[in-house]
């Protein structure tokens, strides 16, 4: 069952951290994902909130949120009709207003644990904190096939390029200064698989540092990600990555997007 209501809710401060989850079709694991999220941040001794981003999602996803118990932990639904998990996480963000923000994925494969750890260097001043799957103290387990894992070591090698030191673009698990989350939000452009490097390489430009924390995390069946369908798509948006990192911003002209060419976005 989720959380039990709190007799304090209504009442009780704004949020310190929001969490975003971008779900596209997750009626399956968003429920127990949810539930998972909503126990550890009750515990915690702050206020905090969820936002769920339905990703133009043709299941009963918005359903699970609309429907979702008042607890202690506030859970409120925003729809993206951008197909994307890039897309879904920029509208998520944008949502946010806390001081602090980030994203976590639906199956809530990293352990939630690392959130003590993610927050702490939060509060001692640092802006940008992400997962990391191969910082020499995570736990991986790990399923992938030989030609995923080849793949992934293949983006690694170029996400590097993009992102200098910076060992694990991609782990679902990313947390911000609430101002810097939204300022880079804004200026996303990537709706697809890729937008974690965009996001990141943003926020280096902005003179923050990227600190990667060790996770433990598990390989969780469902993945969209076909490497045979969108490795050419990937690598395609990793270029329009270098391209518009590359060039001179122009202040009055609005982010547009981009036909995504990793239509999935999730993995």
């Amino acid at each position: 069952m989720p959380p039990s209501p709190s007799r304090d809710e209504g009442t009780s401060r704004p949020p310190l951290l929001e969490i975003v989850i971008p779900a596209h079709n997750e009626e399956r694991r968003l429920p127990g994902g949810l539930l998972q999220l909503c126990a550890k941040l009750a515990r915690l001794p702050f206020p905090t909130a969820v936002i769920v981003v339905d990703n133009a999602s043709t299941d009963r996803t918005a359903d699970i949120v609309r429907d979702w118990p008042r607890g202690p932990v506030p859970v409120r639904l925003i729809r993206c009709p951008v197909p994307g998990k890039g897309a879904a996480v920029r509208a998520g963000l944008l949502g946010t207003s806390a001081p602090f923000a980030g994203f976590v994925d639906a199956d809530m494969a990293t352990d939630l644990d690392a959130l003590d750890v993610a927050f702490g260097q939060l509060l001692s001043g640092e802006r940008v904190v992400i997962g990391s799957r191969a910082h020499r103290d995570s736990h991986v387990e790990n399923r992938h096939s030989r030609i995923r894992e080849l793949g992934a070591f293949g983006f690694r090698a170029l996400a590097g390029a993009l992102v200098r030191g910076v060992s694990d673009t991609q782990c679902g698990f990313k947390f911000f200064d609430g101002v810097l989350a939204r300022e880079v939000a804004a200026r996303l452009r990537t709706p697809g698989f890729a937008f974690d490097v965009e996001l990141l390489a943003r926020c280096v430009r902005e003179g923050s540092a990227v600190v990667e924390i060790p996770v433990r995390w598990h390989d969780m069946p469902g993945s969209r990600f076909s490497p045979a369908r969108h490795t050419f798509g990937i690598v395609l948006e990793l270029g329009r990555i270098w391209l518009r990192l590359r060039a001179r911003p122009r202040a009055a002209a609005p982010p547009s997007w981009e036909a995504p060419l990793d239509p999935v976005g999730y993995p």
